[in-house]
């Protein structure tokens, strides 16, 4: 699917996860979180091989840059959860995240999940304001969550309401 960036002429393309991806993934995570935050190449690995997980890529429309990325999963009880979503800064203010988010969400829909998860740690302001536009909200947080003792919020969206949960 091509999608055209809202801020500008940037077009991108959404593709599932190849295993040549996975290098360029693991960079972008390190780019976009802090240590103790940003997975290691094993944990990353292991995430993107979850039963029940998908990973999408956004990758410009030469699909050459890779400008973006999500690990989701969907479990049993129904619940998806987003694992990470990745975009790197000079990517950002394109519609990357936004369009990956909203293709987990609907994936996310079609095996039967009626809400979304995600975690995100407490002084990622522009994390919490992307999730507060895209109707998430903090349902608890969970002290010392990440391995640098960071506090994680975990956000909730109802799915079959398109809005919030709790």
């Amino acid at each position: 699917m091509k999608v055209r960036g809202y801020n500008s002429g940037v077009e991108f393309v959404l593709r599932e996860f190849r295993r040549a991806d996975f290098d360029s993934l693991w960079r972008i995570d390190q780019e976009c979180f802090a240590p103790g935050i940003a997975y290691s190449r094993v944990e990353l690995a292991a995430y993107i091989r979850l039963r029940g997980a998908f990973t999408m890529v956004a990758v410009d429309d030469s699909e050459v840059k890779i400008l973006g990325f999500i690990v989701a999963q969907a479990n049993r009880r129904g619940v998806g959860h987003i694992l990470t979503i990745d975009v790197p800064p000079a990517s950002r203010r394109f519609g990357v995240g936004s369009k990956l988010l909203a293709t987990a969400e609907e994936r996310l829909g079609a095996a039967s999940c009626h809400c979304v998860v995600l975690e995100t740690a407490v002084d990622n302001a522009a994390a919490l304001a992307f999730y507060k536009r895209h109707q998430y909200s903090v349902v608890k947080s969970i002290p010392r969550y990440y391995s640098n003792g960071v506090d994680a919020f975990v956000l909730e969206k109802d799915l079959l309401s398109g809005t919030s949960g709790r």
